[in-house]
């Protein structure tokens, strides 16, 4: 399982429910009903992938491949479905791990510091995202600092100043409605000197559809870029699971802005959009980094693409599972 011990997996696991309930239970309530794989029975899975934001275009390259793979290997029995199901929803998450060592994320030392750049509209969890990885990279081992590039909202500041307090890290900050890329320049400066490890600098959380705003993102990554060449090494979007197919969408822009190498999505304990992860990684073949199930600083968790489909459809060991669940 990796970087997820069975308390992690437990949480993962609880966190999809809703998820699990709109995509999988209804899914096997029609498998249950029929015998044999046809057309009238792949076209109502697609219906339920699309109604439970996976989107159109991938719950249709999902049935695609299923529809291949019956033709051409032979499937005839219905109960097969789930199992097909659940290893094309896997191929269909992007895969870039984030780099640990079993217990811990792991930053290359060549890149020291490395730094973060984390985007996103305003509501998504972003400030509260910055705070828990913070945590995850200070359990990690490593010196932390945060940037607060977010100037216009005190209220933002506030609220990261105490999350910096309780993941334990610095925080560097300017004035209200200071230049965010002045904060982002002298993070980095101030990171450098001290030696810190990692960097995490935290963005205004801006209407995505507004055009100065990107270019507010785009400097202060030329900005950071002037005094570490490689910087940001990682620029991560954080996307609420609760908005459906406008994640895609946001994700989209943001990437067209400020060319984003990972995805967060937050706030998968309370919704049953879950779906949307699929996809997403899909669309934007950009891959999730981590997951947000739950409140307390531990629980943004490192995306583990087999985790994920094992707590949304069952280990092929225990594929009966949810059923059962469902039938209690």
């Amino acid at each position: 399982m990796g970087f997820l011990d069975s308390l992690k997996f437990s949480r993962l696991k609880e966190g999809l429910t809703k998820t699990r309930d709109s995509i999988v239970q209804k899914v096997q309530r029609i498998v249950r009903a029929k015998r044999k794989i046809d057309a009238e029975l792949l076209d109502e899975i697609e219906e339920i992938l699309i109604t439970s934001d996976v989107g159109a275009t991938t719950s249709m390259d999902i049935i695609d491949r299923i529809r291949e793979r019956v033709k051409s290997q032979g499937y005839e029995d219905a109960s097969e479905l789930m199992r097909l199901l659940r290893e094309e929803v896997g191929a269909f998450l992007a895969d870039e791990p984030v780099e640990t060592d079993g217990t811990s994320i792991l930053v290359p030392s060549v890149k020291k510091p490395y730094v973060v750049m984390i985007v996103g509209v305003n509501g998504v969890g972003k400030t509260t995202t910055v705070g828990k990885l913070a945590h995850n990279y200070k359990t990690s081992g490593y010196e932390v600092l945060i940037g607060a590039a977010d100037t216009f909202r005190a209220a933002a500041n506030r609220q990261l100043e105490i999350w910096a307090d309780r993941a334990g890290v610095g925080i560097i900050q300017q004035k209200p409605g200071a230049d965010p890329a002045s904060v982002a320049f002298d993070t980095l400066q101030s990171a450098m000197a001290r030696n810190v490890d990692v960097v995490l600098i935290d963005t205004a959380g801006r209407l995505h559809t507004r055009s100065n705003l990107m270019e507010e993102l785009k400097k202060i990554k030329r900005v950071m870029s002037k005094i570490h060449a490689e910087a940001p090494h990682e620029v991560l979007l954080v996307l609420d699971a609760t908005t459906g197919q406008n994640a895609i969408q946001q994700a989209k822009l943001f990437d067209e802005a400020v060319q984003l190498t990972g995805l967060v999505v937050t706030k998968l304990d309370g919704t049953a959009k879950g779906g949307v992860v699929i996809g997403i990684s899909h669309e934007m073949k950009t891959p999730v980094k981590y997951i947000g199930v739950g409140e307390q600083i531990d629980d943004l968790q490192v995306f583990d693409r087999d985790a994920f489909v094992d707590a949304l459809f069952g280990s092929l060991e225990t594929e009966e599972d949810v059923s059962v669940e469902e039938e209690l």
